[in-house]
Order: C-alpha cells, then sequence, then structure tokens
C-alpha cells in the first residue's frame, strides 16, 4: 500500500476505492493522514481515564453468543478509507478510535485479549454512524461487528457506578413511549414558566452532571398533540396501505412530523394505518448493545405490524428505519420468529423512500427557499436513502437545494450518544452547524429527531439561530399551500425547535470565560 502522501497508480482498484470515498464526498486517507488540529475533548478521549479495574473474567474477552464474526473482521485490509469519514478519527487523530483501529480490538478480543479500561472507552467512543461502512472499498460489515462487540460488553464489562446509572436513567426512559409520555406534562409546565432561564440564572443548571445539562437542553418546545385516527384513507385513487410506526422520541416531542407523514401519505394515494400502543423499536437498546431488551422490542414490532396486515411499515425517523431493515439479522436465531422478521424488514421504508418509490402524484405549490439537506447518518450510511429526499424536495417549485461540505461527518447526536459523550457530541455539533451556516440556507432539513435537536441547540447555543424542519413537514406545507413565512417561523419558534435560545447563549458565554 502507498506510503500516506504518495501518489496512488491509478488501478481499476484503486479507481474503485476513490469512487467509494467520493459517494459520500470524502477525501481519500493519503490527503487526511490525521487531522490538522485535534479537538479540546482529546485530552480526555486518548488517554487512560474512567474506567479503572472494569473489564471482563481473565481468559476470555468473548462468550460464545454472537461475538463478533472472525470472517467479517478478515474483510478489513487496513486500506484507510475509513479514516477521514471517522467523527472521533477526525476529532484526535487517535488510531484507536478509528473503525480499523476498533477491529484490531476486536481481533484481540478473539484471540482472547481481555478487555482493558482503554479498549472499552475506544469502543464505547464510537458514535454507530456508519460512515465507514459506506466509505469501505472492502465492503466490511463494521455495523454487525460494533453492534455484537457491543452487547458483548454488556454482559461482560461492569462499569463505573456513576456511568452506570446515567445508561439506567437514559435506557430506563427513552425507550418506552408512555415514559416519556408522563414526561411531557412536567417539562412543558417547566419550559411554559421560563424556569429554564430562571435555573441558568442561578448557575444551577451548570452544576448538574454534564449528562442532564444535554437532555436538558437538547428537550425541545413542546405544543399540542395531536391525535392521529387509527386508519386515514388515500386520497384518489388507493396505491398502497401502509403503517406508521409512530416512535418514541419522534411520537412524544415530534408529534407534528407524525401528522405531517400522515397528511403528505394520504396525498400521495396511501390508506395510513396508525397501530394504537405502539412500542419501542428497539433502535436505541440494539445500538448499544442491549441485546435481550432490543429482541422483546422488535417482536412487539413486528406483532403488531402484522395484526395492522398492511403492504410497507413506513418510518420517518432514520434510526428506527435502520433498525427495522436489521430485524432480518437481529432476530436471525429466534426460533418462530426468524422469518417473520425478515417479512417485516422486507416492507420497512424510510417515507421518503416509499414516496420516490411510487413516484408523487400530489400537487405541491411553490415554496421560494434555499434549503440546506443535512444527511441523516442512519439514513444516508445506514440505509443508503440519499438521493430519494432530494428528488422529493426538488419536485417543490422554488426550493434551491444546497449541500454542506463534510456531509459525511456524524451530527454528534448519534442515539444517545450526545447524552453519553456530551464533549465530543458538543464538538461535533458546532462542526456540522457551521457546515450548515456556511451553505447560507434559510432553512435546513434533516430526517431525524436526534439530527434535529443537536443542531438546531447547538445553533442557538452559538447564537446563530436557524429554522429546522423534517423532510415531510416541507412536502406538506406544498402540498398545503403553506406561505413560506408561515413555514419558516414554525421551523424557527414552532413545536420541536429550540426552547430559548437566550439561556443557552448566556450559558455558552459563561463558560468560554
Amino acid at each position: 500500500m502507498a506510503a500516506d502522501g504518495e501518489d496512488r497508480p491509478t488501478s481499476a482498484p484503486r479507481a474503485a476505492e476513490q469512487a467509494a470515498a467520493e459517494v459520500v464526498g470524502a477525501p481519500r486517507p493519503a490527503d487526511v493522514p490525521l487531522p490538522a488540529s485535534v479537538a479540546a475533548s482529546a485530552a480526555a478521549a486518548t488517554v487512560g481515564l474512567g474506567m479503572p479495574g472494569s473489564g471482563p473474567p481473565p481468559g476470555s474477552a468473548f462468550d460464545q453468543h454472537h461475538p463478533p464474526d472472525a470472517a467479517l473482521i478478515s474483510d478489513c485490509v487496513h486500506c484507510g478509507f475509513c479514516l477521514p469519514t471517522c467523527p472521533t478519527y477526525v476529532l484526535w487523530g487517535e488510531e484507536m478510535d478509528s473503525p480499523r483501529g476498533r477491529i484490531d480490538i476486536m481481533k484481540g478480543g478473539l484471540r482472547g485479549d481481555a478487555f482493558d479500561a482503554n479498549s472499552v472507552r475506544h469502543l464505547d467512543q464510537c458514535l454507530g454512524c456508519m460512515a465507514c461502512v459506506t466509505a469501505c472499498p472492502s465492503g466490511v460489515q463494521y455495523d454487525k461487528l460494533i453492534e455484537a462487540t457491543r452487547a458483548q460488553l454488556e454482559r461482560r464489562v461492569k462499569r463505573p457506578r456513576g456511568e452506570r446509572l446515567v445508561r439506567r436513567m437514559v435506557y430506563s426512559l427513552f425507550p418506552y413511549p408512555r415514559r416519556l409520555k408522563v414526561v411531557r406534562g412536567p417539562l412543558r409546565a417547566y419550559q411554559a414558566t421560563r424556569l429554564n432561564r430562571l435555573l441558568a440564572r442561578t448557575g444551577l443548571l451548570g452544576k448538574l452532571p454534564e449528562s442532564l445539562q444535554a437532555m436538558e437542553a437538547l428537550a425541545p418546545k413542546l405544543g399540542r398533540v395531536e391525535k392521529l385516527p387509527e386508519r386515514t384513507p388515500a386520497a384518489g385513487t388507493k396505491r398502497k396501505t401502509v403503517g406508521l410506526l409512530t416512535g418514541c422520541v419522534q411520537g412524544t416531542f415530534f408529534p407534528d412530523v407524525n401528522a405531517a407523514t400522515v397528511r403528505v401519505l394520504a396525498a400521495e394515494g396511501c390508506e395510513v394505518v396508525v397501530p394504537p400502543r405502539q412500542s419501542c423499536c428497539g433502535a436505541l437498546s440494539a445500538h448499544a448493545g442491549r441485546e435481550p431488551e432490543a429482541l422483546a422490542f422488535a417482536k412487539r414490532v413486528i406483532e403488531t405490524f402484522e395484526a395492522a396486515d398492511v403492504d410497507a411499515v413506513v418510518v420517518n425517523a432514520a434510526g428506527c428505519g435502520s433498525n427495522l431493515k436489521d430485524f432480518a439479522h437481529q432476530l436471525r436465531d429466534e426460533p418462530g420468529w426468524a422469518e417473520r422478521a425478515k417479512a417485516l424488514s422486507a416492507k420497512a421504508r424510510d417515507v421518503s423512500e416509499l414516496i420516490d418509490e411510487l413516484g408523487p402524484v400530489a400537487s405541491y405549490q411553490p415554496l421560494t427557499v434555499t434549503v440546506a439537506y443535512q444527511d441523516a447518518c442512519h439514513l444516508g450510511h445506514a440505509q443508503g436513502v440519499r438521493a430519494q429526499p432530494r428528488r422529493l424536495l426538488r419536485t417543490i417549485p422554488g426550493i434551491e437545494l444546497r449541500e454542506l461540505t463534510e456531509p459525511e461527518i456524524c451530527c454528534g447526536s448519534a442515539g444517545t450518544y450526545n447524552l453519553l459523550h456530551p464533549e465530543p457530541a458538543r464538538e461535533l455539533g458546532e462542526r456540522k452547524a457551521n457546515a450548515v451556516l456556511a451553505t447560507g440556507a434559510q432553512l435546513m432539513v434533516t430526517a431525524n429527531p436526534g439530527c434535529w435537536m443537536q443542531v438546531a441547540t447547538t445553533l442557538a447555543r452559538m447564537g446563530k439561530r436557524l429554522p429546522v424542519a423534517h423532510t415531510v413537514q416541507v412536502l406538506d406545507a406544498a402540498i398545503r399551500g403553506v406561505p413560506v413565512e408561515d413555514v419558516l417561523a414554525a421551523a424557527l419558534d414552532g413545536p420541536g425547535t429550540v426552547v430559548s435560545s437566550k439561556s443557552t447563549v448566556e450559558r455558552k458565554k459563561k463558560k468560554d470565560k
């Protein structure tokens, strides 16, 4: 392999590798051997801090239940095309915080090397964004490897008490829609009374643990929840019967997105079924290695949509859609579930993917606005859905799409990453926010609630608020003929937006002093 900085031959394999990198707009590894400068969080991230004494019993790193596949590990040839697309490598320039470095840790585990505090930390610091999967010319299935390894860590590594408490709080709340709905009332009262500003002025917020500070800052403005009918007829000729996965965070904090999804699907000739009492799909649990929990959630979703008897299961949150499409793998050896999981995975579609497949037939009114479209990692990388939302947005007369630099780099949300690792998430959020601002667009559009909260909150903290909306909300506005001024106003100050730019800016200034 040519050394960094040397010219590479223009052979067919090299050309193929370069094409793989260009899919996500990434430079070749030779062009970016190391970051120009490391982020402030590097000191804590790349030295042996955090988990003294943690690790599995001596003798074996992995148990026999779904260890990372040695054959998949051997697919990695260490070419380095993953490096410039990996958020943590871009931040810190640390080899063990790159995909190939983490694969080396897995390879050591297969040889019997016990996990120490450093190796656990490097694996934990992966965002699971799957940019490396897109960039890899060898087809390494890093998604399968990191998920299997994290499930092993959950069983075999005892984390420090503080970290265990944070994880227990996060995973006891966010995958449970009913618990989130209970939280809505007190949270809405907290926002309405502006208690957040009072706590910010007194400095009490700054004394909370970083994870709780991140949770408070990310909480979006709550509005009314529009009750969705269990069945909405198609407008005109029915083309499909589809079921809508309402989601946990999406359904609780962004119900307007679900309502817009139903209206758009109906306008595009779909009868929409919204099964009541839906459970979490298990995405957060699966991506964190909480396998038993993830499988239980997956089985409930399968039962729910089997009973609904629909042609497709539509998802409007990128992480959830990615997870549904992975059910066949997750339940591959679950007796009585493997074929049912495979059938459900085959029906799963992102809302933009489904409308693009059908071909839009609704009438779209003009919206004269410049839009920065931000690829959600689990839509672009994990599902390969990039062109479809762009094609749909371009069907709206007057919309001008503007592309971001570094589209392959995650915004730092990554499910629960911004709660468990707030400092690197903040740095990645600012990197993405600056890329959005550089487009000069009037509106940012994305396809995942986590990305929405992460980038919108970061922009507010920087004192540079910008309207943010979901793809389907823009389609809905164009179908209904909503004036562009109203679209931008709702995307800046409506439900789902940042609660208060003033308090976040004040906290940012105090932190910088």
